[in-house]
């Protein structure tokens, strides 16, 4: 079941919203601040975002910047007040898809929900390919020569890091930007501990260390 992340504070609403997201047939996780939020996005796969700006320890405006930053194309639909209308701007040029003003009916949410859901499955977003890996990052789908690979989400952000890169040494620092975005409480060793999943499941080839300097992506030949 396709599951929608659902970053709300307000009780009540996020209750109403949670129901009738999951009368449509979809999967809800609520959040109530910007820390959870970040937690949940960095763990999990969603289809959708719907996103309040007005939050405890921090705005919405910032979980979505963390999103793009790491290249997630995850559509996002802000909630915002009627006078918010600056920070509806700064949404939509930080990569918000669409925005609703609170207060707003249950159908109005929906449509607005399907139509930035069919715009974004409507882009057309190349599939990248390395020897015989191919990535395609609109469905975030890994296969090699053809059989589909099994990656976590941080695994398969990290090799799309490195897909898009590809030419370019990219540091630890670097990789771990856009695993978690600006979550400096992550261990040192993490990225280490991905690029070694990536090896054990693609093989020794596709993730090359450079001493001193970081991973990139192995030679095409």
């Amino acid at each position: 079941m396709d599951a929608i992340l659902l970053v709300e504070d307000d009780h009540m609403l996020g209750r109403a919203l949670s129901s009738a997201l999951g009368q449509e047939g979809w999967r809800v996780v609520h959040c109530k601040d910007v820390a959870s939020a970040h937690t949940a996005l960095v763990d999990h796969a969603f289809v959708a975002v719907l996103l309040d700006l007005g939050l405890p320890g921090g705005s919405g405006l910032e979980v979505l910047s963390s999103m793009r930053s790491r290249y997630d194309p995850t559509p996002v639909l802000i909630i915002t007040a009627r006078d918010q209308l600056s920070d509806r701007v700064r949404g939509l040029d930080v990569g918000a898809d669409d925005y609703i003003v609170k207060p707003f009916q249950r159908d109005e949410m929906l449509a607005r929900l399907r139509a930035v859901l069919r715009r974004s499955r409507g882009a057309v977003t190349p599939v990248l390919r390395w020897r015989d890996v191919e990535i395609d990052p609109a469905a975030r789908v890994v296969t090699r020569e053809g059989q589909r690979i099994s990656l976590s989400a941080h695994e398969f952000r990290l090799l799309l890091a490195l897909f898009e890169s590809r030419g370019r040494v990219l540091s630890r620092d670097q990789l771990q930007d856009r695993l978690y975005g600006d979550d400096t409480e992550i261990g040192s060793n993490t990225v280490a501990v991905f690029v070694h999943q990536l090896r054990r499941k693609l093989g020794d080839g596709v993730v090359v260390t450079e001493l001193g300097f970081g991973y990139r992506l192995g030679d095409e030949h």
